[in-house]
C-alpha cells in the first residue's frame, strides 16, 4: 500500500519498522524519547555532547547492538573518523561496526569507510535508512532539515534502496543535470522550465556520495555531451568539483560544453542555487559552440 506522508514521517517509520523487527536497534539522541516514545529502554535521550553521543554509538555497536545516533551538525569527526571509519577502512569487512549517524554530507564523503547516504525525498529516506540500518558498515545518513514537511508516496511495507544505485529521475537527451539531495527538487523545478523552452534534460540524484554511481552519470553525459551539477554545499572542495573532475577525466571526449557547476556563494553561504541559475546553466551548456 502506498500514501502520501512528509520526509519527517518516512524517517520515523523506517525507524518505528526497523527496531520492532530488530531488538538490537538503538536510537541516541537530545530529546529523541519525546520524537519516539516507543520501545523503552531502546530509545535514548542523550547531552547535547555530539562527540560524546557518537563515542557511546560507535562503542555500542562494536558489542553487537545497531545504534542511530541523531545528530544535528557534525562537530564529532574524530569519534566518526577515528573510531568509526578507521578500522572498517584497515580491517575491511573484518571490522563490523553498524552504527547510524544522522549528520550533514560533504566533509565525510571524502573519508574511506563511511558510506554517505543524501535522500531527496520521503521515498528515498525511508528506504535508504532501512538501508542504513540493516548495513553492517558506519553510515553517515545525510538528512535535510527543509525538507521534513515536503510529501510524497512512500509504501507502508518495509523496502530498502541499495546503495551505490542513483536514480534516473527523469530521462533527456539534451543535458545531465546531478544534484544532491534537497537539490533534486530544485533540478526537477528547473527540468520543468527547461521542457517548456525545448530542453530535455536528464536529471539524475545519485543517492549515496559514497558508493558514487559513476557509471549512471558517464553514460548519461556520454548520451547528451553536457554536465550541470548542482550542490548547495561551499564550492571550494565539494561534491560539484568532485563529480566534475570525474567526468572531466572519464568523458572527456564525450564533452560537447564545459561542464556547469551550480553551489552556494564561497563568501555568503545562505546565496543557495535555486531553479533560475539551474536553468540558466543548462541553457548556457547547450548554447555553447566550439
Amino acid at each position: 500500500m502506498v500514501r502520501t506522508i512528509s520526509y519527517r514521517e518516512a524517517i520515523t517509520e523506517a525507524l518505528t519498522q526497523e527496531m520492532a523487527r530488530d531488538t538490537s536497534i538503538l536510537l541516541m539522541g537530545a530529546d529523541v524519547t519525546r520524537r519516539l516514545p516507543k520501545f523503552p529502554g531502546r530509545v535514548l535521550d542523550t547531552p547535547t555532547s555530539e562527540a560524546t553521543v557518537v563515542g557511546a554509538a560507535i562503542g555500542a555497536a562494536a558489542c553487537g547492538q545497531r545504534p542511530v545516533a541523531e545528530l544535528t551538525s557534525g562537530g564529532c569527526f574524530d569519534q566518526i573518523f577515528t573510531q568509526g571509519a578507521k578500522p572498517r577502512s584497515l580491517f575491511g569487512r573484518a571490522a563490523r561496526t553498524p552504527v547510524v549517524i544522522r549528520c550533514r554530507y560533504p566533509v565525510f564523503t571524502h573519508v574511506p569507510g563511511l558510506t554517505v547516504v543524501v535522500p531527496s525525498s520521503p521515498y528515498e529516506a525511508k528506504g535508504l535508512l532501512i538501508q542504513s540500518i540493516r548495513d553492517d558498515a558506519p553510515v553517515i545518513f545525510c538528512e535535510h532539515e527543509a525538507l521534513y514537511e515536503t510529501r510524497g508516496d512512500v509504501p507502508r511495507d518495509s523496502y530498502t534502496i541499495p546503495f551505490g544505485q542513483a536514480h534516473v529521475v527523469r530521462e533527456g537527451d539534451d543535458v545531465t543535470i546531478v544534484a544532491f539531495g534537497r537539490m533534486v527538487a530544485v533540478a526537477v523545478e528547473a527540468g520543468d522550465e527547461l521542457r517548456a523552452s525545448g530542453v530535455a534534460a536528464e536529471i539524475i540524484d545519485p543517492r549515496t556520495t559514497s558508493p558514487l554511481d559513476t557509471g549512471t552519470i558517464l553514460r548519461s553525459v556520454e548520451k547528451t555531451g553536457r554536465l550541470v551539477v548542482v550542490d548547495e554545499a561551499s564550492p571550494r572542495g565539494n561534491l560539484a568539483a568532485d563529480v566534475s573532475a570525474l567526468v572531466a577525466h572519464e568523458a572527456f571526449g564525450s564533452l560537447r560544453a564545459p561542464i556547469e557547476m551550480v553551489t552556494s556563494s564561497f563568501d555568503a553561504f545562505e546565496d543557495l542555487p535555486d531553479a533560475q541559475k539551474v536553468r540558466n546553466a543548462a541553457k548556457t551548456a547547450v548554447a555553447y559552440r566550439r
